[in-house]
């Protein structure tokens, strides 16, 4: 379950928003002003919704300092909608920005965007596949496929990039740490063992591609 910070003064939107996040199967914890929440922050939080007008200290000028706590996603979250201002935000560390009011689904769908951007979504799904990042448990139509640790990454990154081609040195990289860790023929058979394994749970579905002399991709 994915760990949120909200940073909001305003007791009835924090709980507002709290209840929502809860409904949609997030862990919410609160902080009122800049300096509680920077006690809060620390490495399992997984993303910030950051209110820009706080006590003790504004949204701006936390930023940093929460980044060097833990460089989690930061959605911006206020009632400004100066443009430049925006882009003042997100040279300064912010991942988004959100103007209120806002609507719950477009909220959601931000959060759900900065966790995928931000390698942090801990329940990932394809089709009839779902990843629990946080067990390294892969399922297939409900089943288990009992993919090992190097497996459940390759099928992760694959995901994260569904309908773009990922290369074979991106591949190594993310999962080996280097091309040196590893040759091609090693990555070729853990594809092929995980293909035989998602084959095996359903046969009727041919889930990864491969690009020639390139990399792989979701079909």
């Amino acid at each position: 379950m994915n760990k949120i910070l909200i940073v909001e003064d305003d007791k009835n939107i924090s709980e507002m928003v709290c209840s929502l996040l809860r409904i949609n199967k997030y862990d919410p914890i609160t902080a009122f002003d800049a300096e509680e929440a920077l006690i809060k922050h620390n490495k399992t939080i997984d993303l910030i919704l950051l209110d820009l007008m706080l006590p003790k200290a504004n949204g701006k000028d936390i930023i940093k300092k929460l980044k060097e706590k833990n460089n989690c996603g930061i959605i911006v979250v206020s009632s400004i909608s100066d443009v430049d201002m925006k882009v003042n935000l997100f040279d300064l560390g912010a991942d988004d920005y959100i103007t209120k009011p806002f609507q719950n689904k477009e909220l959601l769908a931000r959060i759900k965007l900065a966790l995928r951007h931000n390698g942090k979504e801990k329940n990932i799904e394809y089709k009839d596949i779902k990843l629990d990042t946080e067990k390294y448990i892969a399922l297939c139509q409900g089943k288990d496929l009992n993919l090992t640790k190097n497996e459940f990454e390759l099928l992760k990154i694959l995901i994260l990039n569904k309908g773009q081609i990922v290369t074979k040195s991106i591949l190594f990289d993310e999962v080996w740490g280097t091309k040196d860790s590893a040759d091609e023929n090693t990555l070729n058979v853990h594809i092929s063992r995980m293909r035989n394994k998602l084959k095996i749970v359903n046969s009727e579905e041919e889930y990864i591609e491969t690009i020639w002399k390139i990399g792989y991709k979701l079909k």
